[in-house]
């Protein structure tokens, strides 16, 4: 299983910094019993192998290869690779480098790498055989990429940065089988390749008879792509386990846009 990782973005919201915005320290880690410091893509590569992925790619821009430097070949037990995208053209556009790679039989999860969220087990709920979108909730859905369902959780729409919104349930990663990422890449070449947005192409797929499950496994979500945010996780992180965490980790989701910072991970 493959875990597709866009990486590409220039992280504008968080600048100055002298490194990838996906290296920023949140948190740490034990290793061989030292404790250091861990970087916020970290935090998604060790979800998507809890979920099953056993390769991992990193799509890259061409001045970003201090991710190369720091994951080397390998992250726990998941072999990595790594796609360039030669310049920032969206969301769909860094995730669609990876197609090559990508059989039409084996699934494949994709998640942001500038976000925290829990619990961290939460892929492994997805089905492998069906466009399935992990969801979260957040008191301000119209900072996000809300996921309209129906009565039995099938996908209705999704409402890219809506400001009436008409649901609280917003997606922080998604998982298909190799078949339907190349449906999807298929129809984002028909349109032009005018999608940045995964919701926008997600929802003309659904139009075209497509279909898609959404699946409420997710607690607590942060974005790490603005300062605010990045304080939010180091609470999140360091108050897991204290009473009524996760409730106060909830209320630290609906800040900064989450569909800008869909984009921004291409083009920001």
């Amino acid at each position: 299983m493959w875990g597709i990782i866009p990486a590409a973005g220039r992280g504008s919201r968080i600048q100055p910094l002298a490194f990838s915005k996906e290296l920023l320290p949140v948190g740490s880690r034990l290793h061989d019993g030292v404790e250091r410091p861990c970087a916020v893509s970290e935090y998604l590569a060790e979800r998507m192998i809890k979920g099953g992925a056993d390769k991992i790619c990193f799509v890259i821009s061409p001045g970003k290869s201090d991710i190369l430097a720091y994951f080397g070949g390998s992250f726990g037990e998941a072999a990595i690779s790594y796609v360039v995208q030669p310049q920032a053209a969206g969301l769909c556009d860094a995730i669609f480098r990876s197609v090559p790679f990508v059989r039409q039989d084996e699934p494949v999860i994709v998640g942001l790498p500038d976000t925290v969220w829990f619990p961290d087990n939460a892929l492994a709920d997805l089905p492998d055989d069906t466009l399935s979108f992990l969801l979260f909730p957040v008191e301000r859905p119209e900072f996000f990429d809300a996921v309209l369902l129906d009565e039995a959780n099938r996908v209705l729409e999704i409402q890219v940065k809506r400001p009436d919104a008409s649901s609280r349930w917003i997606w922080g990663a998604f998982k298909m089988p190799g078949w339907v990422l190349h449906e999807l890449h298929a129809l984002w070449r028909e349109r032009d390749c005018e999608d940045e947005f995964i919701g926008t192409l997600v929802n003309a797929y659904l139009a075209r008879g497509g279909g898609a499950v959404g699946v409420k496994a997710g607690q607590s979500y942060v974005d790490v792509g603005t300062l605010g945010g990045y304080r939010s996780a180091i609470t999140l992180l360091s108050g897991m386990h204290a009473p009524g965490a996760a409730k106060a980790a909830r209320e630290t989701t609906g800040g900064p846009p989450r569909s800008a910072i869909k984009e921004e991970v291409s083009a920001g």
